[in-house]
């Protein structure tokens, strides 16, 4: 966690109690139940509905999310969590005069039960349609329903505005968030100067990545004279800067406006320190100078830019908010595509980049193998729970080179809570690890030149059968897609199936994605790169995850997460043709795999993998004099021999090394 949000945490800032521990709530006796764990919501609905009446409106949407439409959000953007007390990360809440909603996946139902109070219904039909359906049902006739423009997307204002059409409701655009006029101990912005990357982690200056954005602007058939930037990572990328506004996320509050002659970067004027202006060239005004405006006053510059004579502003759909977009009028100023030129160059590694993003990997992997035979051997003491596991490895990253902290909180989850994809312990819900239950761990770090996050799924004791089949299966999904070889372009969708198909075959499922974009110190889910209808074609030096699950409710969960870079792959006839290189370097449990279940391939596929984890990771465990650790890894990355009938067979590869061990087995036989 980075220096000045340790201080903050998302309960410590709505002054919310921590931990999900507690039956959930009971509205319906009288009195009500409420757990302790909810929040008293009557005087935040009371101060905001005092605002609404002014503005004429019947309902207020309260989305959870921030001006950049970021998954991962700041304290002091959860306007969600302070007006409900619910802590999750996905949700959008609504209030009326007379009532209060809010709707969320299955992943937070029992969680919402125990976080709100009795003033909220819990809604459990996510969809837009299922908003509006309850908002026509609630507001009356020729009623308008109120918005904050800076935290709809493009697609969410049509969504409602299509779904109201057919009633007399309106949507209102509200510019100033009622939520923010009455939170009277709402964070301020962090006081951290933003800070440049070090030119040993850069291979493209910030002055290349602009002549590349703006040749392609040049070479746009439509013509664009600005690119506006809403994403926070994409202005990150751009000028290769970071910050510490999100918990996780080295990002900071910006926009940019990018034209063929100028360069306006919108941010907090005063975190700005005097070498990073002349980094930037701030002091001039050409075609390769930042000019430095306050991020407040986006707004209005781009409205000033607009409102001359034959411009064009190119947006991506996906991340800008609708107050910019509903500024950038006639229509023929505006141009849209999904997502900016920026992402999609952000999405291709350059050289620098693969390299060390590779070599942040090894050093995690160090700290995943530490964690993994601590436990071996700490678990069967019965001492240790799933919050000391998550300390144990967040330490163990902190003490490699470049750490910058965790890259998400540490999933750390044993028995049924493994059943919960999105779980993470708290004091209240944290349990005992024992060698009778399956344990998952799903973690990262940040470190300067990388962003890590995988997932490994153990047993310290003895399995069941349908524990070590799911297992099996769920590993047999990530060496499928892992070894697939496919046309340079294709889109992860189309190969999404791969993952899902050894678990098909025996009627099992998993109901997340099966993968996603991560970077160089950076979001560890990194659009548009993954497995979604949504993403990019693959190319060459993309890195993305690969990570297929099963998951039984209230018994264990099971994940095996790579991180995996797209690199040139060779065939027989055709050309362009790509494949994965997994640079997550950490076994698997051996305990939990039916060898009898693999194809040869998949076994050779397993066994060149252990071969690759000992020839890289072998040296960084002997420099970093770990070497307790390094025989852990050997015994672990040992080649899987397969019994067929009265012979064995291995990877060819591994033959040297069985020779010794072959004999003495065909000698017991």
């Amino acid at each position: 966690m980075l220096p000045w949000l340790l201080a903050f945490s998302l309960a410590a800032l709505t002054g919310l109690s921590v931990g999900y521990g507690g039956t959930e709530r009971n509205c319906s006796v009288s009195p009500p139940y409420v757990p302790g764990t909810a929040v008293n919501s009557t005087r935040q609905l009371r101060d905001l509905r005092s605002k609404m009446v002014p503005l004429g409106i019947s309902a207020y949407i309260i989305p959870g999310t921030d001006a950049h439409l970021s998954e991962y959000i700041a304290p002091r953007d959860a306007r969600m969590t302070f007006m409900t007390g619910f802590k999750g990360s996905a949700g959008t809440a609504v209030v009326t005069p007379t009532k209060a909603a809010l709707w969320t996946d299955s992943r937070y139902w029992v969680q919402a039960e125990r976080e709100m109070d009795c003033n909220w219904e819990l809604q459990k039909d996510v969809s837009v349609a299922s908003i509006v359906q309850w908002l026509i049902a609630e507001v009356p006739n020729n009623g308008k329903i109120g918005f904050d423009p800076f935290l709809f997307s493009l697609k969410k204002q049509e969504e409602y505005a299509i779904h109201l059409e057919s009633s007399s409701r309106t949507l209102k655009s509200v510019p100033n968030n009622l939520v923010d006029e009455v939170w009277t101990n709402r964070l301020p912005v962090p006081p951290d100067s933003l800070l440049r990357l070090p030119d040993r982690v850069i291979q493209r200056s910030w002055q290349e990545k602009v002549q590349d954005i703006r040749k392609q602007m040049a070479e746009n058939p439509y013509q664009p004279t600005a690119l506006l930037l809403s994403a926070l990572d994409e202005t990150a990328w751009l000028f290769n800067m970071r910050g510490n506004d999100i918990p996780y996320n080295p990002f900071f509050y910006s926009y940019t406006l990018l034209t063929m002659n100028d360069i306006w970067l919108f941010v907090h004027l005063e975190r700005v320190p005097d070498d990073l202006k002349a980094y930037l060239n701030a002091s001039c005004t050409g075609p390769l100078c930042v000019q430095l405006r306050s991020y407040d006053s986006v707004l209005s510059e781009v409205r000033k830019y607009v409102n001359k004579p034959q411009v064009k502003v190119w947006i991506g759909t996906e991340y800008t908010n609708y107050a910019l977009y509903e500024i950038i009028t006639p229509e023929e100023k505006l141009m849209t595509t999904s997502y900016s030129p920026v992402l999609i160059a952000k999405a291709v590694k350059d050289e620098t980049e693969q390299r060390i993003l590779k070599e942040a990997h090894v050093r995690d992997a160090v700290a995943v193998i530490q964690l993994l035979m601590w436990l071996e051997k700490a678990v069967p003491e019965g001492k240790e729970t799933e919050l000391t596991a998550a300390a144990y490895v967040n330490k163990r990253r902190q003490e490699q080179k470049d750490s910058k902290g965790p890259s998400f909180e540490t999933i750390s989850a044993s028995g049924p809570n493994a059943a919960l994809a999105h779980y993470s312990p708290t004091n209240d819900t944290s349990r005992r690890l024992t060698v009778d239950e399956m344990y998952l761990v799903d973690s990262g770090g940040q470190y300067l030149d990388g962003t890590t996050d995988i997932t490994r799924t153990v047993h310290w004791g003895k399995p069941t059968p349908m524990q070590k089949e799911a297992y099996t299966r769920v590993l047999m999904g990530n060496i499928e897609i892992s070894r697939t070889i496919f046309p340079s372009g294709t889109k992860g969708v189309y190969m999404e199936m791969l993952g899902r198909r050894a678990l098909w075959e025996v009627g099992l499922n998993y109901g997340h994605g099966t993968g996603h974009g991560v970077g160089n110190y950076f979001g560890v889910h990194e659009w548009p790169v993954g497995f979604q209808s949504n993403n990019i074609g693959f190319t060459a030096g993309m890195f993305t995850s690969i990570e297929p699950g099963y998951y039984k409710e209230n018994d264990f969960g099971i994940r095996i997460e790579d991180i995996a870079l797209t690199v040139p792959a060779k065939t027989k006839y055709g050309h362009n043709y790509l494949s994965f290189e997994t640079v997550s370097l950490v076994p698997y449990d051996r305990k939990l795999i039916d060898t009898a279940l693999l194809s040869p391939q998949q076994t050779q596929w397993l066994n060149s993998y252990y071969e690759t984890i000992r020839r890289v990771l072998g040296p960084e465990l002997e420099r970093q004099q770990l070497l307790a650790e390094k025989d852990w890894m050997m015994k672990n990355t040992e080649p899987i021999i397969v019994a067929t009938g009265s012979s064995l067979k291995v990877s060819s590869s591994s033959l040297p090394l069985l020779a010794l061990v072959l004999t003495l087995i065909q000698s017991l036989l």
